[in-house]
């Protein structure tokens, strides 16, 4: 395992953007922005974010990721939000959720 993990690069990437797409489906980019009518409590945006973080914490345990892709996972998901059109705050706040639950030791 060690460096590289069990799993392939091109599995990382897709559930990285499943992840995010996950996100966006709870918590559009509208809203993230505050264009969107409708507006979500933090205490609502903290568990979307947690289940998330959830998800890639037990995708982790069961590949067995190593270093390089964890590294991968938390780009992905980077590039994925960057591209669905968060704002460059909550992208921020999210991967470094995302790497600090993919790095916990069991």
């Amino acid at each position: 395992m060690g460096w590289f993990g069990t799993v392939s690069g091109k599995e990382v990437d897709e559930f990285a953007k499943g992840l995010a797409q996950d996100i966006a489906k709870r918590y559009p980019p509208t809203m993230d922005r505050g264009s969107a009518e409708r507006k979500i409590s933090q205490k609502r945006l903290t568990s979307i974010l947690e289940d998330t973080f959830g998800k890639a914490s037990a995708y982790r345990e069961e590949n067995r990721l190593g270093v390089y892709k964890k590294a991968r996972l938390s780009n992905t998901f980077r590039w994925e939000l960057q591209e669905l059109g968060y704002t460059r705050r909550f992208v921020e706040v999210a991967t470094e959720g995302l790497v600090v639950y993919i790095s916990r030791k069991n």
